[in-house]
């Protein structure tokens, strides 16, 4: 799979590239231990960078061998979750390897099919999370291989069947788990312009929109965290790779923290007609 967003949603070049992520990764602070599994947004480097690196900061690489990353399908409609064809994900830093073991693994149980390349290479919210990947694994010398799934519409009850699937895999101790999402997209263009006066500002609004639906998260409440989404209608695009993590989690046998450690928007919004992405880490 070709780096297809490279060149324009983040730097083709790999001395650039590599430059501008040590300088996000150095600015960011490790203030946990180190993370099982983390959640990243996926817009352009630009708007997010800065936000993933205090999610990637906390990656221990020492005992991990296997990355999943679970996102969201913004191109497809799909009900199910799709897994890659391909056996490399290409990055400016050289490629990934895809653990076609665990791929294999996860068709037989029939709850998956293959995209096509075409839309594999559509979808930004794997690729957006692999330079980072690459480039903190890398830095340590390690070598690991990955397995990208591509996320659909869920129900509720899907939501606890991938739970069930992907379990053993969140408890295997050598394997990290991306969860790829974005927050609030607000703004007409997104057709999502929710706004509470008594939170003050917009911006201010959306920002207690989403760390309601944060702090559920970090409760592992995925049946409270399903509830607000249907009660807000909050446009979380990785509702539902975030929903399957906290089902595999809630039927797993680890004993975890789960805690976020930066916020951030695109912009500031103080009018109706703006507009902005919120990210979360």
């Amino acid at each position: 799979r070709i780096a297809s967003h490279a060149g324009s949603w983040y730097q083709k070049e790999t001395e650039p590239l590599n430059k501008m992520l040590s300088t996000w990764l150095d600015g960011a602070e490790k203030s946990l231990p180190a993370a099982k599994a983390l959640i990243s947004p996926h817009a352009g480097y630009s708007y997010c960078a800065k936000t993933a690196a205090h999610a990637y900061k906390h990656v221990d690489t020492s005992n991990i061998k296997t990355v999943f990353v679970l996102g969201p399908s913004h191109k497809v409609y799909i009900t199910d979750c799709a897994l890659s064809k391909c056996k490399y994900y290409d990055t400016p830093f050289g490629n990934i390897t895809l653990n076609r073991k665990y791929i294999n693994e996860l068709n037989d149980t029939g709850k998956f099919h293959f995209m096509t390349v075409d839309n594999d290479e559509n979808e930004h919210s794997l690729e957006m999370q692999v330079p980072f990947i690459k480039k903190v694994f890398d830095d340590k010398g390690k070598n690991f291989d990955m397995v990208p799934v591509m996320v659909g519409h869920l129900d509720d009850e899907s939501v606890q069947q991938y739970g069930e699937i992907f379990r053993p895999y969140l408890e295997n101790p050598e394997n990290l788990f991306v969860i790829s999402s974005d927050f609030c997209h607000w703004g007409h263009r997104f057709k999502f312009t929710t706004y509470n006066p008594d939170e003050g500002e917009i911006y201010e609004s959306i920002e207690a929109l989403d760390r309601r639906g944060m702090n559920l998260i970090e409760n592992q409440e995925v049946e409270g965290f399903r509830e607000y989404l249907t009660e807000t209608k909050n446009t979380i695009c990785g509702r539902n790779p975030i929903s399957i993590f906290l089902s595999a989690l809630k039927q797993s046998n680890l004993n975890t923290n789960t805690k976020f450690v930066h916020y951030s928007q695109s912009g500031r919004v103080t009018e109706k007609f703006d507009s902005s992405v919120s990210y979360a880490a």
